[in-house]
């Protein structure tokens, strides 16, 4: 596991070389300087990165001293109507209970933010967001989670089922019903494969993705032997599924996407074009697909994203009260 990224670092690295100068020979002279900038900094990026991914490798732990139990679902509530209709009014079933002799753990809706998933890109893990996590901690944001999942996985569809049961794992353990989730690369195609096509919608608020292949990449070929490599194609079925019709989806989607995103052919593709989702494109300039997650003004724009739907989603309680 460790190797990966090394492994795939000589590829990313002639990519980073190769096409910033090729197109810089092309570009005015602003333009090709902020391309060469970028290009420098991912490197950076990268570099740092690869020092980090070790401390990532383990899984995070879920908070001790819970144990699984019935918690009433809808089904105990008979003047409730299912789950999918109204997802923000009870727990999850099978949500835990503390252990006997075990601290209560309180439900915290209400009182502090959503909880935030964060999840990783291909052959990365959890280390990649350290400094996201910190702003997002630093600023209030008090469940913030990262979920690994093996670069050995061969379909994006079981990585969505694997966030679909985490999901529910951390609505049950900190009371809230939904959460909002940030994903970089492949795991924001993860993130909306699972929203839009296995019914997250219902406990996902916020999607947030960076440098998401929405529309497919057609960057590394030479990759393309691996299963999921070949899903972020533009061919791909996957990508066919994910242009379908998703009417009535709840989710709100903001994509992050860069002009000097280099994994990203085209650019464009980071971007959310369909009629059904409740999208917004955010363009960033002079940063690069490594340097999305470590951003300062990436990060500044993920916090106002998620403190925007917390505003709307208030305003809308308090008409509907009225």
């Amino acid at each position: 596991m460790q190797a990966l990224p090394f492994l795939s670092a000589p590829l990313l690295l002639t990519r980073l070389l190769a096409a910033p100068l090729q197109g810089a020979r092309r570009l005015p002279t602003r333009a090709s300087s902020l391309i060469l900038r970028s290009t420098v900094v991912e490197l950076a990026v990268l570099a740092g990165h690869l020092l980090l991914y070790p401390t990532g490798i383990s899984q995070e732990r879920p908070v001790p001293g819970l144990v699984p139990g019935p918690v009433p679902g809808p089904a105990a509530h008979p003047a409730a109507g299912p789950l999918d209709e109204h997802p923000d009014e009870y727990p999850a079933p099978g949500a835990r209970q503390p252990a006997p002799g075990a601290p209560s753990l309180l439900p915290t809706e209400g009182r502090a933010h959503p909880p935030v998933l964060l999840l990783h890109g291909f052959i990365d893990n959890r280390s990649v967001f350290l400094l996201l996590r910190r702003s997002l901690h630093r600023h209030g944001w008090r469940h913030v989670e990262a979920l690994n999942y093996s670069p050995l996985t061969c379909d994006l569809r079981k990585a969505a089922e694997l966030l679909s049961r985490h999901v529910e794992e951390v609505c049950a353990r900190t009371g809230h019903r939904r959460v909002d989730i940030v994903g970089h690369s492949l795991g924001g195609l993860i993130a909306r494969y699972y929203v839009q096509r296995l019914g997250g919608d219902a406990r996902v608020r916020v999607v947030v993705t960076l440098g998401t292949p929405h529309s497919g990449t057609r960057v590394a070929p030479l990759m393309s032997a691996h299963p999921i490599v070949r899903q972020m194609r533009p061919d791909s079925e996957v990508i066919a599924e994910l242009s379908r019709p998703a009417p009535n989806c709840r989710t709100q989607f903001v994509a992050f996407w860069s002009e000097e995103d280099q994994v990203m052919v085209p650019a464009t593709t980071a971007r959310i074009d369909h009629p059904d989702l409740l999208a917004h494109n955010v363009h960033v300039a002079g940063v690069g697909h490594l340097a999305l997650p470590v951003n300062g003004t990436v990060a500044a724009g993920i916090r106002e994203a998620l403190t925007s739907a917390e505003t709307a989603e208030g305003a809308a309680d308090v008409i509907s009260v009225a």
